[in-house]
């Protein structure tokens, strides 16, 4: 009978969830729908001091709006939790005891001041990567009891064994070894009695029957101290895939610190960021599929997902090519669900209020659908659309070249009075004035077009003129061509 496939996405509650995260999240996520398997959400909240109160439902709410639904974890359960590491203190302190007993891991009593002038002296004396002594390593039994005896607390440390290769063959890097001499014995359990993470992670992913990990490459090292302990106790190690670094676009390692990138979900959904876009994108972090198509659902990204295509080469964030991927996903909503997205945001920046008359509402959704093929997310429309809610309209240098030409003043004048003389502010109305402008004064083209635009709209460019002029209204109009009609 075939092992059936588990995979794991185990964040720490200390921040919310991170584009890398979601990332990690999707790729455990794609595979494991692909594998017909299951996709365990593990909450490590072991570094207790970091943790926010808010991080683990934030952590799951987006994982849930992304689309990347879970088969197990702390809200809905299943057959081995406790999924959350601080109430599986018993669990953890059981398999410490073991190694303990077979002699695999000691007590250690150095104080952290201790260590830390030990660390200093290493590096003092030019060793790039300090390692523990072992001070306490081979301590007889007596000076064990001794020492508690007199009320010294300790952490447990991994007895690294010697001259050992720790090989495996990750899913994404091909074969990869380490040398046991280069990692020192490590501490398991701390003092207080809270595991380490590579301690941890090892039973629950054994317990939970984990059988493939992909992780950030930044894991790679954690992974022959991982081995140390499956090796230990006899158990078998999960398949490996180490996914290569996000980089900006300048080719820099991803920071949470970078300011020239949206880090987090929450913020994306905030912006009014499709879903579906950025399961799409987040996709393509790190993996291609075969040929040049790019729009992809989620039940074709399932089907089609390979690991044999995960990239060896970092992933670079391309911030357009995101946004172009989002407007393609809005073109394809209909209008009432893009009025849905983009409508809240006008009314947070309190261009529109709260509760909309039927007349509001109508002109609001013109409006929006305006913009509809250009938006490329919800809370664009606010700067977009800028033009209908001011009343002092700034020009650029492109705008003052148009209006600076000797036609303007008459063009205007007519189109005033053409404004003012119609009953109905349609766009159809208003298309018919401009083209009854044309007759009076003989300007055509860009020399009719541009000045009627640029002085009603501000721009040299936009949505279809007779639109957007009509949804100016008749006033506003009028008042913005009066400026430039005379002279």
């Amino acid at each position: 009978m075939t092992q059936e496939t588990r995979v794991r996405y185990a964040p720490s509650p200390t921040g919310h969830l991170h584009i890398g995260g979601a990332r990690t999240a999707l790729f455990n996520y794609l595979y494991a729908r692909h594998m017909d398997g299951k996709f365990i959400v593990r909450i490590e909240d072991t570094d207790t001091a970091r943790n926010i109160e808010t991080g683990i439902m934030s952590q799951i709410d987006n994982l849930k709006w992304l689309g990347i639904e879970h088969d197990e974890s702390i809200d809905i359960g299943g057959e081995y939790g406790p999924y959350r590491q601080m109430e599986r203190l018993d669990i953890y302190k059981k398999y410490a005891d073991e190694l303990l007993a077979k002699g695999d891991i000691y007590k250690c009593f150095c104080t952290p001041d201790t260590l830390e002038k030990e660390r200093e002296a290493q590096r003092a004396s030019g060793v790039a990567a300090p390692q523990y002594s072992g001070t306490c390593r081979n301590l007889t039994a007596e000076e064990v009891a001794a020492k508690e005896a007199a009320g010294e607390t300790y952490s447990l440390r991994m007895k690294v064994p010697a001259d050992v290769t720790y090989k495996f063959d990750d899913m994404v890097r091909g074969e990869i070894s380490f040398e046991s001499k280069d990692v020192g014995d490590w501490v398991v359990v701390k003092t207080n009695g809270i595991p380490t993470y590579n301690f941890a992670v090892v039973i629950d992913d054994h317990l939970m029957k984990i059988t493939h990990v992909f992780r950030g490459e930044e894991h790679l090292s954690n992974t022959p101290k991982q081995q140390m302990v499956y090796d230990s106790f006899g158990w078998d190690h999960p398949t490996y895939g180490h996914m290569t670094l996000i980089v900006n676009e300048d080719r820099k390692k991803l920071s949470k610190r970078d300011e020239s990138i949206i880090q987090f979900i929450s913020q994306y959904r905030d912006l009014g960021y499709i879903p579906e876009a950025l399961f799409n994108f987040f996709a393509l972090l790190g993996w291609s599929p075969e040929g040049e198509e790019e729009i992809f659902s989620k039940d074709e990204l399932i089907r089609i997902f390979d690991t044999d295509r995960l990239s060896k080469s970092p992933s670079m964030f391309d911030k357009q090519k995101l946004t172009w991927m989002n407007n393609q996903y809005i073109k394809q909503m209909s209008l009432e669900e893009v009025v849905g997205l983009a409508l809240p945001h006008l009314q947070k920046a309190g261009k529109l209020p709260q509760e909309l008359s039927e007349e509001q509402a109508e002109w609001a959704e013109k409006l929006i659908a305006l913009y509809h093929e250009q938006l490329s997310f919800g809370a664009e429309i606010v700067e977009l659309s800028d033009l209908f809610f001011t009343d002092d309209l700034h020009y650029g240098e492109a705008e003052k070249e148009v209006l600076s030409g000797e036609q303007v003043p008459e063009v205007m004048a007519a189109f005033k009075e053409q404004l003012a003389s119609l009953d109905a502010f349609e766009p159809a109305e208003i298309k018919s004035a401009i083209k009854a402008v044309q007759k009076a004064t003989g300007h055509k083209g860009k020399n009719l077009f541009m000045p009627i635009r640029v002085v009603t709209t501000g721009q040299t460019h936009g949505p279809e003129l007779p639109d957007a002029i009509s949804l100016l209204g008749k006033e506003k109009a009028i008042a913005r061509v009066g400026q430039y009609a005379g002279a």
